[in-house]
């Protein structure tokens, strides 16, 4: 490689860089104006109470979204993660029962979910058909599965343990905390400590050159995929145990406020750029707003109409700061 061209790939990647940075300052500045806005126009929303309401409601989005920020990073996507949450709370249900051990029903329903996530990556990587249509599939499918799987009623009678999972407290933070930022933590280190996280990249950045420098693209996008699939699967655990039954009907919009996540967390839909520290403010600006529209007694419709709006907001500052780098 000649001097010059070194120079352009390093100036190229301080662009991404700085850009990226960048966002995710925005994006910080974002959520702490709204929350300073919201403790003034509330004085519940800085209680401790309300507070750790809305970090334990976004625990499940943002665990999602960590695993569809790396599909979005390999400009994939994954559409499926509603109804895998779904089928894998409803089989861990199903285990959760009677004198089944606790480890027993959570595999269980981790399994369903790194099943649903290969086949996805699968039909993806090898089948060449396009992640939106993969895993569109794999949405009404797993729903379908969770439906015939509990007879389309809840399935009830957990064990007090497994409620534990999603329901409990230590030191007076929910369980569910302290999961997210455990996954968070070993995700970010997939993404940015480990070769996995540097291939995911590549792929992002460029598939063509990842696979002429001898990178197994099929493989590791398999890997994304049943990664995100296995996340799915757990946020669909802790659900069905903070709802003392698996629903199979659970999580119909949590796809969809993953996506979001990641993408105001400055996670770019054209590949190539996206952290796990801003899906998880990403997931924090959602829930704020929400719980700051829903204590300001604002419409729940509207609710949807602002999150929609941020949503194409994100995007296209995603795409001008693309374009500028």
């Amino acid at each position: 490689m000649t001097k010059t061209a070194a120079g352009e790939r390093k100036g190229l990647n301080w662009g991404h860089l700085i850009g990226t940075n960048v966002r995710s300052f925005q994006t910080v500045l974002i959520l702490l104006g709204m929350i300073v806005v919201l403790s003034i126009l509330s004085p519940y929303f800085l209680q401790v109470r309300n507070l750790l309401n809305v970090v334990r409601q976004i625990s499940l989005i943002a665990i999602i979204g960590m695993g569809v920020t790396m599909c979005i990073i390999t400009t994939g996507i994954d559409l499926s993660s509603s109804s895998v949450l779904a089928l894998a709370g409803v089989v861990a249900a199903s285990f959760g029962r009677g004198a089944h051990p606790l480890g027993l029903a959570i595999l269980a329903g981790l399994l369903v979910g790194a099943v649903a996530g290969f086949i996805n990556g699968a039909i993806a990587a090898y089948g060449e058909i396009p992640p939106f249509i993969s895993t569109l599939g794999m949405l009404v499918g797993a729903r379908g599965l969770a439906l015939i799987y509990s007879d389309g009623k809840p399935i009830t009678g957990l064990s007090p343990s497994f409620q534990l999972i999603g329901g409990g407290y230590v030191l007076g933070i929910p369980i569910p905390i302290y999961i997210m930022v455990v996954v968070g933590i070993i995700s970010h280190i997939l993404l940015k400590h480990t070769k996995f996280g540097k291939y995911v990249y590549a792929i992002g950045g460029n598939e063509q050159a990842a696979i002429v420098s001898g990178i197994d693209v099929k493989k590791y996008l398999v890997l994304v995929y049943t990664y995100a699939g296995t996340l799915a699967a757990l946020s669909g655990v802790i659900l069905a145990s903070r709802l003392s039954a698996g629903q199979p009907t659970a999580g119909e919009n949590y796809n969809l406020d993953a996506i979001a996540s990641a993408v105001i967390g400055g996670t770019s839909l054209l590949g190539g750029i996206g952290t796990i520290p801003g899906t998880i403010i990403g997931a924090l600006i959602i829930g704020v707003l929400n719980n700051g529209l829903v204590l300001l007694n604002v419409s729940p419709y509207l609710q949807m109409v602002l999150k929609g709006v941020i949503i194409v907001a994100a995007v296209l500052i995603d795409m001008r700061a693309r374009r500028k780098h």
